[in-house]
């Protein structure tokens, strides 16, 4: 049986930046599993824009040779903010070439703690040995769908995530249920595409964010003064931001206070740019599914005001629900050794949880370190501490 002594599930912004940075480490044999920004590539609409700044759109590395920047130099492409989707990707692509070469496409199956580590079984049927194991699989498994959606066949109801190319609701009435970005761009898209697209929030508003730009022209505050309340990761507003930039700071906090301050920063809202895009697209706030009905194939939605829409198709914008157990490839006594909140994984430094070897990156661990770990930009002080708390082990 083949081993080593760090296996990295997941080919994404977080499992390439950590296999980059665990490179590093003289002597240490880290093998990385998944196809290479599955999830951005095939799970997110063609079209799409992101909404996080330029500093916040880097995949950390351990020097500067894979940013952004280098990526435009070598492969002559241009673009600038708000990023496009498919340059990400494409952004990812070229890291994954560049920093991690030897990347394994197949699929772990199942993964099961054995003495001295876990034991990996892979799509193929080979079986691998490893003394850590990094989970940084995403949040795929994690789409969260109301109760009242779970019985609709999926031509009538379907989760944002589920879909690639919006052109197949051109022509159709679609009733979008959410008020955060996920929700609100697939409204434009679909709008732009020819379909007729309705937006359904519980919030009483729209929160729209504020780009660097915008925001330094609005207040009339120079670049030093943005630098000062905006921490580079772009995740909180104003002197919030700088806070939840460093984790070990929020750890320190009180618990009501640390959960207080995620909501705070991570509640739905939509890009600024998105505004003019939505103009020709009604949308309906303060509103609450009450009941859904299959009407031949069409579907209709009850809401809490007693109005009601018959339409072609529900998107759901129904935003993520971290919970590890849902993992498919962690064997049930696995997962149920993993200590848990709200089925949020409780880390401890490096990120590991309380399963001694098994580190957690990425969205999972918002709980434990904060909200910037739902973002790219939360790669830069995950990877870090993952690479010195196994870099110390490995050299002990």
């Amino acid at each position: 049986m083949n081993g080593c002594d760090v296996a990295i599930i997941g080919a994404g912004p977080y499992g390439l930046s950590a296999a980059a940075h665990l490179s590093r480490v003289k002597g240490l044999d880290v093998r990385v599993f998944g196809e290479p920004m599955s999830f951005w590539d095939q799970n997110m609409p063609l079209g799409m824009l992101l909404r996080s700044n330029w500093t916040a759109t880097q995949i950390a590395g351990p020097d500067e040779s894979a940013t952004l920047e280098a990526f435009q130099q070598e492969t002559g492409k241009s673009f600038s903010m708000p990023v496009p989707l498919d340059c990400f990707v494409q952004y990812g692509q070229w890291y994954q070439k560049r920093a991690v070469p030897g990347l394994d496409r197949r699929q772990i199956t199942r993964v099961d703690a054995v003495p001295g580590g876990f034991q990996l079984e892979l799509s193929t049927g080979d079986a691998l040995q490893s003394r850590r194991l990094v989970i940084a699989a995403g949040i795929g498994s994690f789409a969260w769908k109301p109760a009242e959606f779970e019985n609709l066949p999926p031509a009538l109801a379907s989760h944002t995530s589920q879909h690639r190319n919006l052109s197949r609701f051109s022509n159709k009435e679609v009733l979008i249920i959410g008020g955060g970005q996920s929700a609100l761009e697939s409204a434009a898209l679909i709008h732009e595409g020819g379909g007729a697209a309705e937006v359904f929030a519980r919030t009483q508003e729209i929160h729209w964010l504020q780009g660097f730009a915008s925001r330094t022209l609005h207040h009339g505050l120079g670049p030093f003064v943005r630098r000062v309340l905006y921490a580079p990761t772009d995740v909180g507003p104003a002197g919030l931001s700088q806070l939840l930039a460093r984790p070990d700071l929020v750890r320190l906090l009180p618990r009501w206070l640390q959960d207080r301050l995620r909501k705070r920063a991570v509640r739905p809202a939509g890009a600024r740019w998105l505004v003019d895009r939505l103009k020709s697209v009604p949308l309906h706030l303060g509103r609450s599914v009450n009941s859904v009905q299959a009407v031949g194939e069409k579907v209709k939605v009850r809401f809490d005001d007693g109005t009601e829409r018959l339409g072609d198709h529900v998107l759901l914008g129904t935003g993520y629900k971290v919970d590890v157990s849902k993992y498919g490839f962690l064997s049930p006594k696995l997962g149920g050794a993993i200590s848990r909140h709200n089925g949020y994984p409780r880390l401890r430094n490096g990120l590991e949880t309380s399963v001694n070897g098994l580190h957690i990156l990425g969205a999972p661990a918002a709980w434990s370190f904060g909200p910037v770990m739902q973002f790219v930009s939360g790669t830069t002080y995950a990877c870090r501490a993952l690479l010195r708390a196994i870099e110390s082990n490995h050299t002990a």
